[in-house]
C-alpha cells in the first residue's frame, strides 16, 4: 500500500488508492474481460475442431464414387456438420424410397414436391448448423460494445470525484489534479482492454461462420447433384 500523501506512479498504485467507484467498474470489466475470453476461446476450439473433421470428412467422401459408399464410409468418423448434412439427405430420401439405395433395388425419381421437400430439410440442417457455430458468438458483440461504456462511465465518476476534491482543498495545482484524472482514466483504459480484442474476434468468427454456412449451402446443393447423377431423383 502507498504510504499517506505519495504519489502514484503506476497504474497498479493508481488502482491500490482508487475509490470504490473506479473498483467496482474494474471489477465489471475485469468479469466482462474474462467472459470475452472464454468465449473466444471455446469458439477457437469448436472453429479448429470443426475445420479438422471436415478435412476427415472430404478426404473419406473422396474415396468413394458412390452416394451409399460415401454414407458408408463418413458414418464410422466422429459426427461433424457436413456429416449430419448427408444424413439428412440419405435419411429423409430413405423415407420417401425406402430400400432405393440398395445396389439391386428399383429406383423412382422423387417428384417436383419431394425434391423440393429435400431442398427445405437441406436447408434447415444448414440453419441449424450455423446457430450451433453461431452460439455465444454475440456476447463477444456485448462485451464490445458495454466495455468502453462502462470504462467511460467509470472514468466520469473518477472525474467527478477529482474535480470535487479539488474544490474542497481549494488548490487546482497539476500536482492535484493529475492523480485523480489519471486515476479516472484507469477504467477507460480498463473498458477498452476488454472490448478490443472481443470486437476483433467477433468478426473473424461471423466470418468464419458465414464461410462454413456457403460450405454447408454447397456441398447440400452437391449432395441432390450426386442423387440426381445416380437416378435418386
Amino acid at each position: 500500500m502507498l504510504q499517506g500523501g505519495a504519489v502514484p506512479r503506476t497504474a497498479l498504485e493508481l488502482v491500490l488508492i482508487s475509490s470504490i467507484e473506479t473498483r467496482v467498474v474494474l471489477v465489471i470489466t475485469a468479469v466482462l474481460s474474462l467472459a470475452a475470453w472464454f468465449v473466444i476461446i471455446l469458439k477457437w476450439l469448436q472453429f479448429r475442431r470443426v475445420h479438422r473433421q471436415g478435412q476427415r470428412f472430404f478426404a473419406e467422401i473422396e474415396k468413394t464414387t458412390r452416394l451409399q459408399d460415401a454414407y458408408a464410409a463418413v458414418g464410422k468418423l466422429s459426427p461433424s456438420p457436413f456429416g449430419r448434412v448427408m444424413r439428412e439427405a440419405v435419411n429423409f430420401y430413405a423415407e420417401l424410397r425406402p430400400g432405393a439405395l440398395k445396389e439391386e433395388a428399383q429406383r423412382r425419381p422423387l417428384s417436383p414436391v419431394q425434391l423440393e421437400a429435400l431442398k427445405l430439410v437441406l436447408g434447415k440442417e444448414v440453419s441449424a448448423e450455423r446457430d450451433m457455430l453461431s452460439h455465444y458468438i454475440p456476447w463477444l458483440a456485448i462485451v464490445g460494445a458495454v466495455g468502453p461504456l462502462i470504462g467511460l462511465l467509470g472514468t466520469v465518476l473518477g472525474v467527478m470525484d477529482a474535480f470535487i476534491g479539488i474544490a474542497a482543498k481549494g488548490s487546482g495545482n497539476i500536482g492535484a489534479v493529475a492523480p485523480g484524472v489519471a486515476e479516472a482514466l484507469v477504467t477507460t483504459v480498463a473498458g477498452l482492454a476488454a472490448a478490443i480484442p472481443a470486437v476483433i474476434f467477433y468478426n473473424i468468427f461471423v466470418s468464419r461462420v458465414r464461410l462454413i454456412a456457403s460450405e454447408l449451402e454447397g456441398f447440400a446443393s452437391e449432395v441432390i447433384g450426386t442423387m440426381a447423377r445416380e437416378g435418386l431423383i
